[in-house]
């Protein structure tokens, strides 16, 4: 089978001019229908009679001849006043204090359990006095612990003991606030 260069052979080019889309005629008229009954309406309204207070005004300048047109639209102004409102009264603003709502709160069981927070555990001193260090920037105050184990010298970094698991989780959420994420309760 023999190669063909399908590069220098170039497209195929349409000798045709593309055709316009007939212009939308019945969309042209209905648009600029739609504007000028807009118009016509914005107009309309500028043209209304304005609020009762304008007629008080009018009635100053205008003619004698014209005044009697203003005392009627005034009169029947007067026929319908607004009503006037009386003092509220609210009965439960006295009857509140009166009212009251007893808890009953059990008192919570001391248990012989200590929590204790590990935050860290290092090869080295000085990372575990970094972590101390950072603990004590959130207001918490750590010690550091060293144990000795199979695997060598370890410092723990840790707080507490905690009488109640609640102190202890209030302890881990001030060092989260801080970005030390790595506190366990034990």
């Amino acid at each position: 089978m023999a190669q063909t260069d399908y590069v220098s052979r170039g497209q195929k080019r349409n000798k045709k001019a593309p055709k316009k889309a007939p212009t939308p005629w019945l969309k042209i008229i209905l648009a600029i229908t739609a504007v000028l009954i807009f118009a016509y309406a914005l107009y309309l309204l500028q043209k209304t009679p304005a609020d009762s207070p304008v007629i008080e005004e009018q009635s100053i300048s205008q003619p004698a001849e014209q005044s009697a047109d203003v005392e009627v639209a005034n009169s029947l102004m007067d026929k319908d006043p607004l009503p006037v409102l009386g003092e509220e009264e609210w009965a439960f603003i006295d009857a509140l204090p009166e009212y009251s709502v007893e808890i009953d709160i059990p008192d919570t069981e001391d248990s012989d359990r200590q929590y204790i927070m590990q935050c860290g555990s290092f090869r080295t001193t000085e990372r575990a006095q970094e972590l101390r260090a950072q603990l004590a920037l959130q207001g918490l105050e750590a010690q550091m612990l060293q144990s000795d184990g199979q695997n060598g010298r370890w410092y723990r970094v840790v707080l507490g003991p905690y009488d109640r698991k609640r102190m202890a989780e209030r302890d881990r959420h001030q060092a989260r606030r801080g970005n030390i994420n790595n506190c366990k309760i034990y």
